[in-house]
């Protein structure tokens, strides 16, 4: 698949969370359907309370029986927000409005080659309420698997926006899109460049000035959206993922950062793999304001990281000295491409 781009679209693009997206990547996650190795330990801590909702709501069995890998997926549970800014029930409430009959048209898109869904699942499929059947099994998902870590959830897709806006603002598409993906790559073309992503569709669509919405995920893959009446959407795996969990376990053995500048502070240290404010942090690490700050302020004089200021915002990030102390190079950081 190309995807056109011109410089105009540039100004046209935006970023933009989806806390719904993230609902239905943590049920994937927790059915099996995909894996993300740094996520095992969340997955193990919330399977009990995603067995309940097996037991409980036959309409999340209904939402799992759909879930395809690399094939066509119903977008109406899924749509990519609208807009910056948009809550959970914002977007429930989009899935909520689909119509009956694109909701039917998608579901057999869906279904089509797909393994035969249990009865119980084909009945929902088949009921007049199937959206908000549905729907109500994503506020269930919600409730149970993302909503109890959404401050730290959201705390690590913050992050990434704002550190890929400014490398599409600065660098322009081949930046923006060098490291989202393994699947993405950019193709340059003077005033029309491409996004070319390695998909089982092989056509060439124009943004037309319409701009691209970049939607980071914590618990998902790469996937994009190029059918109306969606916009020109690209889901990609944020960065950060490996400090979602916090403060490293107490019971884990220290390993050579932690004995060297202490657990809290090698765990300050690591999460500065994306640039992140002192609060962002204290929400990611759940350590109070007062230990960050001074953890900062020690490794600040250490060389080890700096502090830099946008508008009203104090963001710190790692030096080349505190990548190398920290034993890996910052995400999303190599700049633009040759």
């Amino acid at each position: 698949m190309r995807i056109q781009v011109t410089p105009a679209d540039i100004a046209a693009s935006r970023y933009a969370i989806s806390p719904l997206g993230e609902a239905m990547w943590a049920l994937r996650l927790c059915a099996g359907q995909h894996s993300t190795p740094a996520l095992a330990p969340w997955v193990a801590r919330v399977r009990p309370a995603y067995e309940r909702l097996r037991r409980e709501l036959p309409a999340v069995g209904a939402l799992v029986a759909l879930l395809r890998r690399n094939a066509y997926n119903a977008d109406f549970v899924q749509p990519p927000p609208a807009g910056t800014g948009r809550s959970f029930a914002d977007e429930l409430a989009v899935v909520r409005a689909t119509p009956l009959a694109q909701a039917r048209d998608e579901l057999a898109r869906n279904l089509a080659g797909h393994r035969t869904p249990p009865a119980y699942a084909q009945r929902i499929y088949a009921a007049p309420d199937v959206v908000d059947r549905l729907a109500d099994a994503i506020e269930a998902v919600w409730a149970a698997l993302v909503e109890p870590d959404w401050r730290r959830l959201r705390t690590i897709l913050e992050r990434d926006l704002v550190q890929r806006a400014g490398r599409l603002v600065t660098y322009g598409w081949g930046a923006a899109v060098a490291d989202l993906d393994p699947r993405l790559s950019w193709e340059p073309g003077g005033h029309l460049g491409a996004i070319v992503v390695a998909d089982r569709d092989r056509g060439t669509y124009s943004l037309g000035g319409k701009g691209l919405l970049f939607v980071p995920t914590v618990f998902g893959s790469m996937i994009n959206y190029v059918e109306p009446p969606w916009p020109f959407a690209l889901v990609y795996p944020a960065s950060g993922v490996a400090d979602l969990l916090g403060p490293p376990d107490p019971d884990r053995p220290p390993d050579a950062l932690d004995r060297l500048l202490g657990r809290s502070r090698a765990a300050v240290l690591r999460a500065l793999a994306a640039p992140a404010t002192t609060s962002q942090l204290v929400r990611q690490l759940d350590l109070p304001l007062g230990s960050v700050g001074g953890h900062l302020a020690v490794l600040r004089d250490a060389g080890l990281v700096r502090r830099t200021r946008t508008g009203r915002a104090v963001r710190y990030t790692r030096t080349p000295l505190g990548d190398a102390v920290s034993g890996d190079a910052p995400a999303g950081l190599t700049g633009p491409e040759s």
